[in-house]
């Protein structure tokens, strides 16, 4: 080899000894610096600082769902400890009122914070651990969160109106509000439930599917507002309906749809309703007048489709109320947070999902055949071959597993005390007059 040829042998040789020297400090310095941050972040005391920060805690998802179901038997001691809990939570003198002069949310810095961690550490949504501080840090972010999603509210971490009156409601009322469900719960499983049943709860608003005392599937709901609210039901499914027709209770054809033909005669065949007689004979709606004193003595039915008011699905089951569960078009009210809209029944956020947790042990009845009827548009009655139960329920408060209380708003004012109905008619229909169960499905102009 010559001399040059060497000489650039050695060259190489160093050059890549030094990047790989290079590399190992890299990356030396990036674990340590790596070390100096979560040395920062682990300090209970950094600078004039006495908050903490953990970006898990932050992002936690609050994890206060349980697989077991509301009505499970093993509930009433779930329940029972709670009870025993907040006994001594009021008998230490219950928790601070929460008063803040900011808005108190992720970083925000005020002795108002201080007592929030108090009211939090005592309801056991924030341990004792994170220490007091005039900081809003991640761990108080984290508990609050929890506490929001306890109560049934949007768990963003921030102190809103809705999440500042559920945290001012005292000690001893959310200990009544636990003794009057306690009752309510042992009133219900002590009846034997059916090994697969549908579940919803009102004040919550939403459905639970089970199955071998085990939830299946959760489903949010609409439920009835406080002028025409949801009964108590105890039924079992009788049948499915795909494609369902809608009949118009006659309150909506007098107060509704006859100013609506008076004003637009084409307002039913839009609205794809149709006219039947007593024999079952179609009436054409320009033979009839509108202006007439009385509202006609027709059924007014409308064609199953997408602006059908019950949309493509329907779940009936025997009740004193002739009331159901159902679809709807109108898929954006289950954004609501105060979802009380209907008029008795119950309407079903991804109903189809339910209706084939329903129909699993019915032969012939996929999810893909039951799609299939559904785009056909054609009435589908489906008998339910199994027993699948139906309770509606009034929970305002309930546990489902050690040491994670459920609380809801009390709507239909039922639990003795104003305090618990705060949100009663927030966001919710206002319809005056005492109407039909399903008023508030009438299609709209």
């Amino acid at each position: 080899m010559s001399n040059k040829s060497a000489e650039l042998a050695m060259s190489r040789r160093a050059l890549l000894r030094g990047a790989a020297v290079a590399g190992v400090a890299a990356l030396a310095g990036q674990a340590a610096a790596q070390t100096a941050i979560d040395d920062v972040i682990n300090a209970p005391r950094r600078g004039n600082w006495d908050d903490q920060f953990d970006a898990q805690v932050s992002r936690a998802n609050a994890n206060v769902v349980s697989n077991t179901p509301i009505l499970s038997p093993s509930n009433v001691m779930h329940v029972q400890q709670a009870i025993a809990n907040y006994q001594a939570i009021v008998a230490n003198g219950g928790w601070p009122q929460v008063n803040p002069g900011v808005k108190l949310q992720l970083g925000a810095i005020d002795p108002s914070v201080q007592v929030l961690r108090q009211r939090l550490m005592i309801s056991g949504d924030l341990p004792r651990s994170a220490g007091l501080s005039n900081s809003f840090d991640t761990y108080v972010d984290g508990a609050v969160k929890r506490f929001q999603a306890r109560h049934g509210l949007p768990d963003d971490g921030v102190l809103g109106e809705f999440t500042l009156k559920a945290l001012n409601v005292p000690a001893d009322t959310r200990l009544m509000q636990l003794n009057v469900n306690l009752q309510r719960l042992q009133d219900v499983v002590s009846k034997q439930l059916e090994a697969r049943y549908i579940m919803v709860n009102i004040p919550a608003a939403y459905v639970e599917a089970v199955e071998n005392d085990r939830v299946a599937l959760r489903n949010t709901a609409i439920v009835g507002r406080i002028s025409r609210p949801s009964p108590l039901v105890s039924s079992k499914v009788s049948d499915i309906i795909l494609n369902p027709y809608w009949t118009a209770p006659r309150s909506i054809v007098e107060k509704d749809i006859v100013p609506l033909m008076q004003k637009d005669p084409t307002y039913l065949a839009r609205n794809s309703i149709r006219l039947i007689d007593g024999n079952g004979n179609e009436v054409a709606p320009e033979t009839v007048d509108w202006f007439a004193p009385k509202a006609p003595n027709l059924m007014f039915r409308q064609d199953p489709g997408k602006i059908n008011a019950m949309s493509a699905t329907k779940i009936n089951f025997p009740s004193p109320e002739a009331v159901y569960m159902h679809d709807t078009p109108t898929q954006g009210l289950f954004n609501k947070l105060m979802r009380f809209e209907s008029s008795g029944c119950v309407r079903v956020q991804n109903v189809r999902d339910l209706i084939v947790w329903v129909l699993k042990y019915t032969p012939g009845w996929s999810r893909q055949q039951i799609e299939q009827v559904i785009a056909s548009r054609v009435n589908t009655p489906i008998p339910v071959s199994d027993e699948v139960g139906v309770h509606w329920v009034y929970l305002t408060a309930w546990s489902a597993k050690d040491n994670v209380v459920q609380f809801r708003d009390d709507i239909y004012q039922l639990d003795g005390n104003v305090q618990l109905a705060l949100e009663t008619n927030i966001g919710v229909e206002q319809v005056a007059g005492s109407i039909s169960v399903d008023d508030d499905l009438v299609p709209q102009q």
